[in-house]
């Protein structure tokens, strides 16, 4: 497996490049998924020109309109940071990433619920996102991005580990020459993890992809990677996993016993009232789409969306 192209905030890495000239190390994102990772690292204030140490900054204006500024003396950085990150932009532009992980709160870096302070004082607003961060959410509207803090949150995080492996996917589609019978086996191998995010899109998807040959690829691949990348930005929710395990247990119609039947009916039934993790019926899946040599199933990146070790099926 190749190592995802992830972008991200230096600070998370340990890097000391923080205004206090301290670091925000975060350990999951480091050691845990940096082993599946190549990042590609950035600190927007430090290599936009701002020293370390250096005064803290903060977002200030109203809620629509918000500049940043040094917290005590009032410098406007805004426009510096703007031009770098232009520049910085367009380089991440060729290095085909696979998501973004930021850092929560900066007036850089965060991507939501960044404190907007009053010009002339007053109680904070959490309504900003940072300059950088919202430059970036602009040039990469389809892109996996995500705060370190939010993926402290297992089903947010499973959400977007799963869609940065479905755009490694798409980019090693893509480094190939595209042919509609790529297309479709594309298609096919993610129908069950569509499923589960959103079935109103597998639907409208599957009838895009019936049509491909009468689009122009280039107008067909940047629809589908839109209603790709909208489709599982939705999160899949027990209900519709259910539905989706129910799915696969019919494979086996012919090839189970009523105890062997029920038995995974009853784990899939503890799934959804949140008693067993999902990994729970996956595995039993797994193992008869192994004993019954299910080819179709075998190929369905739901049943292995991404590596076990990451472990973000395991929650309840």
């Amino acid at each position: 497996m190749e190592k995802l192209k992830l972008g991200i905030s230096s600070c998370l890495l340990g890097n000391e490049v923080r205004y206090d000239g301290g670091h925000k190390y975060d350990n999951w994102v480091a050691k845990t998924l940096g082993d599946y990772a190549e990042y590609v690292v950035l600190c927007p204030e430090h290599e936009c020109g701002l020293s370390i140490p250096r005064e803290a900054m903060n977002l200030k204006g109203k809620k629509d309109e918000y500049r940043m500024l040094t917290a005590k003396t009032m410098i406007d950085h805004t426009q510096k940071m703007l031009i770098w990150s232009e520049t910085a932009i367009a380089k991440l532009k060729e290095e085909q990433l696979c998501g973004y992980i930021l850092k929560s709160k900066s007036p850089s870096c965060g991507m939501e619920r960044v404190k907007i302070y009053p010009l002339h004082g007053g109680a904070a607003g959490k309504t900003g996102v940072g300059i950088f961060a919202r430059e970036l959410l602009s040039a990469f509207p389809l892109l996996p991005i995500e705060e370190e803090g939010r993926l402290h949150d297992p089903g947010i995080r499973e959400n977007f580990i799963e869609r940065v492996f479905i755009m490694q996917r798409w980019h090693e589609l893509l480094a190939r020459k595209v042919t509609a019978a790529g297309i479709i086996r594309f298609h096919s191998i993610h129908k069950y993890l569509l499923m589960a995010h959103s079935p109103q899109h597998y639907r409208e998807m599957g009838k895009l992809v019936a049509e491909v040959k009468q689009h122009a690829m280039p107008d067909f691949l940047d629809e589908y990677l839109k209603l790709l990348m909208t489709a599982t930005a939705r999160h899949a929710t027990p209900s519709k996993q259910q539905n989706v395990l129910l799915h696969l247990l019919g494979y086996f119609k012919t090839d189970l016993d009523s105890f062997e039947k029920q038995e995974l009916i009853q784990l899939i039934a503890q799934y959804k009232d949140g008693l067993i993790p999902l990994i729970v019926p996956i595995t039993l899946i797994n193992h008869y789409v192994r004993k019954y040599d299910k080819e179709y199933l075998a190929t369905q990146v739901y049943l292995h969306p991404h590596p076990m070790e990451l472990k973000l099926r395991n929650h309840v």
